[in-house]
């Protein structure tokens, strides 16, 4: 029986490439993206890709939309997908930005209030819930033409997986730290270079396996 892994996400998991100037809109081949290469990992699963460039944790974002609002969006997703066997939440690195002004404790939880409505949802089997994966993102870097944007971000980045870590121990899912596997590209210290993408899926890949056997 084929299980159902959603990708709850922002821009890294949308694909995008890193940015050489704030006008480039490039994405990688869907089977270069690290969710194209998770799919084809996991035999019997079904992957649906859900990142969207510029989705916060919980933000209306004054300047991108507030459609950019990851709990806005949460519950129509996972009503959508249903029923979900597992998702795969991995946000934060939008809330660096300085136009938020919050720090990797609140960036936490942010994500440890998503985790609780997908907890909380019947989007599972049987209307049950879905189980959930907790994934840091890497630290990011202010660099390129994106530094600007991300003002004082990457002093928090330091200790979001720590923060996200903690948050995923009180709400009782497993955790992953992204920034043990893959590092933001140099040209926009957001982004991810295209040899990420494989490194990624294979450390999701074996973390769905073992904390998800079936």
């Amino acid at each position: 029986m084929t299980r159902t892994v959603l990708l709850f996400g922002d821009s890294n998991t949308h694909g995008t490439m890193p940015m050489p100037d704030l006008g480039f809109g490039g994405r990688f081949d869907r089977e270069d993206r690290w969710a194209g290469r998770l799919a084809r990992l996991l035999t019997g699963w079904e992957v649906i890709a859900e990142g969207h460039p510029g989705r916060t944790t919980v933000h209306d974002d004054p300047v991108e939309g507030a459609h950019r609002n990851g709990l806005t969006v949460l519950p129509a997703l996972l009503e959508s997908h249903k029923p979900l066997d597992v998702v795969v939440v991995m946000l934060g690195t939008n809330d660096l930005k300085e136009r938020f002004s919050v720090n990797a404790c609140d960036i936490a939880l942010s994500l440890e209030r998503l985790v609780r409505v997908i907890l909380a949802s019947d989007c599972g089997p049987g209307n049950g819930a879905p189980e959930v994966l907790l994934v840091a993102p890497p630290p990011i870097v202010e660099v390129g033409c994106l530094a600007g944007m991300f003002a004082g971000g990457a002093a928090k980045s330091v200790a979001l997986a720590a923060e996200i870590a903690a948050a995923a121990k009180r709400v009782g899912v497993p955790f992953l730290d992204a920034g043990e596997v893959v590092a933001v590209s140099p040209i926009d210290g957001i982004h991810y270079d295209a040899p990420a993408n494989p490194a990624l899926a294979e450390a999701i890949a074996a973390a769905i396996r073992a904390h998800f056997p079936g």
